[in-house]
Parts: C-alpha cells; sequence; structure tokens
C-alpha cells in the first residue's frame, strides 16, 4: 500500500452554505491529521465541520465542529487524527464568506 501525505483539499468559504471540502477518492483510505481554519477579516464569525459517512445527506450526527467561534483575524487549528473510506465527505460551514480552509492528510492506496 502506497500512503501519500498532502493537502487534501483548500476552499474559500461562501456564506452560510454547506460546501463540500473533501471526497476520499475510489479504493483509497484516508487519515485526516489537521484542520485549519482562517478568518481573514477583522469580523468575528463561527464555523461546522461534518464528515458525512459514504456520501450520506446531511444529519446532526455527523458533526465534528458545530458553531465555533472564531475571532477576526485568527486561525483555527485541529488535529482530527479520523479514519475515512472511499466515499466519505467532508463538508464546512461559515457564517461569513471570511474563511478559508486547508485539509491536511494522508491518501493510502
Amino acid at each position: 500500500m502506497a500512503e501519500t501525505n498532502k493537502c487534501l483539499a483548500q476552499l474559500k468559504s461562501a456564506a452560510n452554505t454547506l460546501e463540500k471540502l473533501y471526497t476520499v477518492p475510489a479504493v483509497t483510505q484516508t487519515v485526516l491529521s489537521s484542520i485549519v481554519v482562517c478568518n481573514q477579516s477583522a469580523t468575528a464569525t463561527s464555523f461546522s465541520v461534518q464528515i458525512r459517512i459514504a456520501g450520506a445527506g446531511s444529519d446532526t450526527k455527523q458533526y465534528l465542529y458545530f458553531t465555533v467561534a472564531i475571532p477576526g483575524n485568527d486561525t483555527f487549528i485541529a488535529t482530527i487524527g479520523a479514519t475515512l473510506a472511499t466515499t466519505d465527505e467532508v463538508w464546512v460551514l461559515a457564517t461569513l464568506a471570511t474563511l478559508s480552509w486547508n485539509l491536511f492528510g494522508v491518501e493510502i492506496t
């Protein structure tokens, strides 16, 4: 099995819209190592992160973070260590359109 350490995804959020950040590719397992959320505005906002198993629809049981406050001009960094299977997805939501996302991890093929 090959392991590839990489930036899995990057996104600049829209406001109040659940957006897909990452989908585990076919014949792949992924270990999420960290997620970095950067507020590029002086205005405080909030964010949410959910994991959808096998591409399931949105459900409240999927949230890793829900309406977490992030101050203006600040960065939130979380070490995750979650393992995902093929077709699992990471979705994000920002209250304001001022957040950028970087997701890091290892894809195993």
